[in-house]
């Protein structure tokens, strides 16, 4: 992030997540990311979408994320471009999963797509950086188990 005219670069993983609650679109933060399990951290998700659902979210729940994720695809959306929020260098956008026909060996197929839209701060991030995560990302989301578990799909499952 940019505080005044100081970069700051952060060690650890607080990651903003974007959940709706009754007074609208919420972000709280799962902190320690980098900390915790695939289960853990969805677990985290959940207490905290609880929180927001039920009205009991507090400013310090939402305070202090390094990135958020946003999820607009829940809400049917194809495509969107992300708002940063400061002070946050950067924003990722997941959107609606469809099946689409595309092109594989010669051949028309369907299969199940996903637009991603990630929003940075050029000042801080250069554009050959933040492809280079959205293919981490597409990769992930296309082999989880391979790229995300070292092959190993009961560390999802770890506490």
């Amino acid at each position: 992030m940019i505080d005044v005219d100081h970069q700051i670069k952060f060690d650890f993983y607080d990651i903003s997540i974007a959940v709706s609650g009754p007074k609208g679109l919420m972000v709280p933060v799962v902190r320690d990311c980098h900390d915790l399990t695939f289960s853990g951290i969805e677990s985290e998700i959940k207490r905290l979408a609880i929180k927001a659902r039920d009205g009991e979210i507090t400013v310090e729940d939402m305070s202090g994320g390094t990135f958020t994720i946003s999820n607009g695809g829940v809400f049917g959306s194809m495509l969107s471009t992300p708002i940063l929020n400061p002070p946050q260098s950067a924003i990722l956008g997941m959107h609606n999963i469809i099946e689409r026909p595309i092109a594989v060996n010669g051949k028309v197929e369907i299969h199940p797509m996903m637009y991603l839209a990630l929003s940075y701060d050029h000042r801080i991030i250069d554009g050959k950086e933040s492809v280079g995560f959205l293919l981490k990302v597409k990769e992930a989301l296309e082999n989880p188990t391979e790229i995300l578990m070292d092959g190993d799909h009961k560390k999802a499952l770890e506490l």
